[in-house]
């Protein structure tokens, strides 16, 4: 929960705009300034101060205990001109809500945070237990020193810049290990334990047994990830507040896939029980991964037949690939969501005219492989494999990347050994229909004309059935040096169903700096006017020219009741 405290009717009213923004986030805190940001602290994860930075910090500073568990709390001028995180920037995410703040205020985020403001991502904020000397090796990083990166379990983690070598190292382990000086160790969440239980076993056997089979192994509890059973233990309750007391989900299966799995020590007992048998290492070993402690026991100290056993594997880290569609170009139509990928990748692959377009936005130590024109497959191999090696990866295409470019490509060679996200983009169809006014309002069709991976006789055909349907088409790659005929012969098919007063919207470059468009008709189009950068939608039967506007009616009501006005 967000506390909101203001002491002017300036400050009230920028606090209910953010209430308003944010209803279910948000609570009020009225009454004395200094009371209202005591109770807000003691009771609210993070605080948005409509007060001076002095005041705030004068009431504030008594209060602070742990940059860990202190709230985050943000500071708004008087004249809203400016959102500044006070304290807990990383832990209390004071940074992320001041740009939050800014972007419904349209006030300037105000983050001190070193790394933070040189766009580097915090040591600490990267959703993994953190051991060492932070500051030391943060520092280091500030300064340009070589710090190295030892990833002993691949993880797909964001952009730093590492080197082979230095005096301060990254370790990435979920392995025991003293932490050397100059050293920050992150503790990935690779290890599954899965465990099989008597009905009531104490939760405390179950721990014990968990705790024991890490720490032999020489292995950290800070890298579990999850507890693994069979359903007719969803419900056990040592086994529920074994889950709940470690911090991790429990995660149960079904019997009848529990014993497909391959298991090195299978058993009777489990089988007449629950109808598998093994649950430990099945369950654990169910997604996949490397068998680190095969089944074992509890001991009872009694001398009592053991009620648990467990058994430990760990998860290769999935590669992370980001297919993220740019847009037509222009800065403003890229979506926040396109700009987040980008800074989360430490691998980014692309064609070299659209890197150029966003290597401003990318994180310092982002791994860039870029490539020319027409070795699309080559760069969604190249993707993939970045990912299968567990990495973040971040693949680009113009427009939607998910229209004419790099998903379908990327997504064939993929299989479900690494992650996938989609990030749409505005496609060249949509940007020129934003200029040319509403020529997509009823359906429409996008068909490309290149012939390099379609024969014409398939693009034919589809353009027939087009012009058949009495549909809008958009024509992408509509023509080029080399394909110079096929524009001229989808215009024809057209026009056998089509008037040749039929309106034709034709855009080049459209959001760019250079950007053109006109309208004109089916038949007056030239098709020397057109290239590559260019695209050429044509209307339907029911398209209109209005006020210069090419609108396409959402129905044929519409159409209908314009030509009985005529």
């Amino acid at each position: 929960m967000i506390g909101l405290i203001s002491a002017t009717a300036a400050g009230a009213a920028a606090r209910d705009r953010l209430a308003a923004a944010w209803p279910d986030r948000t609570r009020l805190y009225d009454g004395p300034v200094a009371d209202a940001v005591r109770r807000a602290f003691a009771e609210c994860e993070q605080l948005v101060c409509f007060l001076a930075t002095g005041a705030v910090v004068r009431i504030v500073a008594p209060l602070l205990a742990d940059k860990a568990s202190d709230p985050g709390v943000v500071c708004v001028d008087e004249a809203g001109r400016y959102a500044v995180s006070l304290a807990g920037g990383h832990g209390g995410g004071a940074n992320a809500l001041a740009r939050e703040v800014g972007e419904v205020l349209g006030a300037e985020p105000v983050v001190t945070t070193a790394t933070d403001a040189v766009d580097l991502p915090g040591l600490d904020t990267l959703g993994l237990p953190v051991e060492g000397d932070v500051a030391g090796v943060s520092r280091a990083l500030l300064d340009g020193e070589p710090v190295a990166l030892r990833a002993e379990v691949a993880w797909p983690l964001p952009p730093l810049p590492v080197a082979a070598a230095g005096a301060y190292t990254i370790r990435v382990t979920d392995r025991l290990v003293e932490v050397a000086e100059r050293e920050v160790v992150l503790r990935p969440p690779s290890l599954v334990v899965g465990v099989g239980a008597s009905s009531g076993v104490p939760a405390e056997e179950v721990l014990e047994l968990v705790g024991s089979a890490l720490r032999e192994a020489g292995l950290s509890a800070r890298s579990l990830a999850e507890l693994t059973t069979v359903d007719a233990k969803a419900e056990e309750p040592g086994v529920v507040e074994a889950a709940r007391r470690l911090g991790v989900p429990l995660v149960t299966y079904p019997a009848g896939e529990l014993s497909g799995v391959e298991v090195p020590n299978p058993s009777d007992a489990p089988l007449a029980a629950v109808g598998t048998p093994s649950v430990a290492e099945a369950s654990a070993l169910l997604r996949g991964g490397e068998l680190l402690v095969p089944k074992r026991k509890s001991r009872r100290a009694d001398g009592t037949p053991a009620m648990a056993t467990c058994a430990v594997v760990r998860r290769p880290g999935r590669g992370r690939l980001a297919v993220v569609g740019l847009g037509p170009g222009a800065r403003d139509l890229l979506t926040p969501r396109a700009r987040e990928e980008l800074r989360r990748a430490a691998v980014l692959v692309g064609l070299d005219q659209y890197v150029d377009q966003i290597r401003d936005l990318l994180r310092p130590g982002t791994r860039v492989l870029e490539s020319g024109l027409g070795a699309e497959e080559e760069r969604a191999r190249t993707a993939v494999a970045e990912a299968r090696k567990g990495q973040a990866v971040a693949l680009i295409g113009s427009g939607d990347a998910g229209v004419y470019a790099m998903a379908s490509p990327a997504l064939a060679e993929a299989s479900d050994d690494i992650d996938v996200i989609g990030v749409p983009g505005v496609t060249a169809a949509l940007a020129a229909a934003a200029i040319l006014g509403a020529p997509l309002g009823h359906d429409h069709v996008s068909i490309s004309l290149s012939d390099l991976h379609t024969p014409w006789e398939v693009i034919e055909r589809r353009v027939r059935a087009a012009a058949e349907a009495d549909i809008v088409v958009t024509f992408y790659n509509p023509r080029s040096r080399g394909r110079d005929w096929q524009l001229p012969k989808a215009l024809a098919i057209l026009a056998e169903h089509r008037a040749p007063g039929t309106p034709v919207g034709v855009v080049r470059n459209a959001s760019r700096p250079d950007e053109s468009s006109r309208l004109t008709t089916l038949g007056a189009l030239d098709p020397a006017t057109v290239d590559m950068m260019t695209v050429v939608t044509v209307g339907n039967t029911a398209t209109r020219d209005i006020a210069g506007r090419m609108v396409t009616p959402r129905g044929y009501r519409w159409q209908t009741a314009q030509e009985g006005a005529e």
